[in-house]
């Protein structure tokens, strides 16, 4: 027959009894803490839905290494995409109308950006105007740039009131702005698109045979939007060019000197002069400071491998081939604005690169093509080839340009 086992006691019974419920006591102790610490760290990695912030190590600056917002898929989500719709967009731009004029395939609305390590937060129209309560948010730049000023708005506009928000012009038509009037916050948009003055500064008749800039001269552009809240800046294809004219005097002074130099040159100084003007007249305790990236254009349908002549016209498919980089984005131009935004830095002043040419390179299918308002009558030859006319280097809306808006709007909301 087998013993039952026995538990040893040493020293008194009431002594070892006591042990025994301190030993117990001390491990529910342990276990106590270690559970909290656990549920404390989780609670800050998954933080409600509610919250503006990504679900990424709470951080989206550039120097997180854990969360890079810009690397990532297109994720088709046809529940809670699109953000808005187009026909209820009060101020939709016929340029970018594409349902409107004629597009049948909207499957372009649908796509979600979906970054490998984090999500981004949930566009909130009312948090974001709260935000900007007694603000100015200014972009600055050209049509693409205007473009993601139209999608911003058209982001905001449905949570407002007919009787509480306007838009209004000034500086001859440079100047657009959308007022939100409870919240006294405007959202503009200032036509400048190479930044410094030139001969394409007129906001309608900017068509010129013979590109002229004026690289040390910006003031005329930047008293515009010195006491803005938050600026973004774009300039990109209106360089794209092998030689740009730079002028040194005024247009119309009979003594300016006029001189053609490489463009990659050009663009630097350019970007070097907005750089300074920056450093001395920004106020660095108030003004947020982003730079959006090229925007790619899809014009060669063969560097996709489709057929040669071929453009974005008819294309319902994005690009699946990750990394994909077209000869519609400039490495090296990219590479001075990294090197003038690196050195700003040095200085003191921090401006946000918001880098959506990856993420707008795979989308070959989210431009106007030929769905769009065309501001002069096509030619017989145009009508029987659309290829001739279609626009690939502007973006639908709804589409990409608002994904580069929730971009802007999670940095908005960490800083």
């Amino acid at each position: 027959m087998a013993k039952t086992p026995q538990i040893v006691v040493v020293g008194s019974s009431t002594w070892g009894i006591r042990n025994i419920f301190h030993s117990l006591l001390a491990i529910l102790t342990t276990l106590l803490v270690i559970t909290t610490i656990y549920l404390t760290q989780e609670g800050a990695q998954l933080k409600s839905p509610k919250t503006n912030n990504v679900s990424c190590d709470e951080s989206l600056s550039s120097s997180s290494s854990k969360c890079d917002l810009f690397s990532g898929k297109w994720v088709f989500d046809n529940e809670s995409y699109p953000l808005y719709k187009e026909h209820q967009c009060s101020f939709m731009s016929d340029q970018l109308a594409c349902g409107k004029y004629g597009r049948k395939d909207l499957s372009y609305q649908n796509w979600r950006w979906k970054p490998h390590q984090c999500d981004l937060p949930r566009f909130n129209a009312t948090a974001l105007l709260e935000r900007l309560r007694n603000k100015r948010l200014v972009f600055v730049g050209d049509s693409l740039n205007r473009g993601q000023w139209v999608s911003l708005v058209c982001l905001v506009d449905s949570s407002l009131p007919q009787t509480l928000k306007s838009m209004h012009s000034k500086a001859n038509g440079s100047l657009n702005i959308f007022k939100a009037k409870e919240y006294n916050a405007t959202i503009e948009h200032y036509w400048a698109p190479l930044l410094v003055e030139s001969n394409s500064d007129d906001p309608v008749n900017h068509r010129v045979p013979e590109r002229t800039v004026r690289v040390k001269a910006i003031e005329k552009h930047a008293r515009y939007w010195t006491d803005a809240d938050y600026l973004v800046f774009n300039t990109y294809l209106w360089w794209r060019r092998p030689v740009m004219n730079v002028l040194w005097g005024s247009f119309g002074e009979p003594n300016g000197v006029y001189k053609g130099v490489e463009m990659l040159r050009v663009y630097e100084m350019a970007l070097r002069t907005w750089s300074d003007w920056l450093e001395i007249h920004v106020n660095r305790t108030k003004t947020h400071l982003f730079f959006v990236g090229m925007s790619p254009t899809h014009e060669r349908a063969e560097e996709w491998g489709a057929a040669k002549g071929d453009t974005c016209y008819k294309e319902i498919d994005m690009i699946a081939k990750e990394g994909y980089w077209g000869k519609g984005s400039d490495p090296k131009m990219m590479h001075v604005v990294e090197k003038v935004l690196d050195d700003l830095k040095t200085r003191g002043l921090n401006v946000q690169m918001l880098n959506i040419t990856q993420l707008s390179e795979y989308r070959k299918e989210g431009h106007p093509s030929i769905y769009k308002k065309q501001w002069e009558p096509l030619t017989k030859e145009q009508i029987t080839n659309p290829n001739s006319y279609a626009d690939c280097i502007h973006w639908c809306l709804p589409g990409v340009p608002d994904v580069w808006n929730e971009l802007l709007y999670a940095y908005i909301f960490n800083q």
